[in-house]
């Protein structure tokens, strides 16, 4: 299973708040709505952490190949261009994941 994990921080005039109301509310339905998602998760930082970023998002998809594909689609690029438009700074994490522990449901 290939994961891409993204790194999200909020521009500094947005509040967490806001940032949390477009993450959930308005980017996440786009997201999710990419071709060949297995698994979407979005993870939001404790606004009272002193971290780096303000949310972690985790998307499966079967190979590189299909995530790459994904994105090069046109609902691929809007999902692209909303994150750029809405966020200070993003890094993007490519892995290979490995499930230690699976879920015990």
């Amino acid at each position: 299973m290939f994961k891409a994990i993204i790194l999200l921080r909020r521009r500094p005039e947005v509040s967490p708040n806001e940032f949390r109301q477009w993450w959930l509310e308005r980017h996440a339905p786009l997201a999710r709505q990419l071709p060949g998602l297995r698994r979407l998760c979005f993870n939001l930082v404790d606004a009272q952490a002193s971290a780096p970023f303000d949310g972690v998002s985790e998307l499966w998809f079967d190979s590189q190949q299909d995530f790459e594909t994904a994105y090069a689609s046109d609902i691929g690029q809007q999902v692209a261009a909303d994150s750029i438009a809405n966020v200070d700074h993003r890094e993007r994490l490519l892995v290979e994941e490995h499930l230690l522990v699976p879920d015990s449901s």
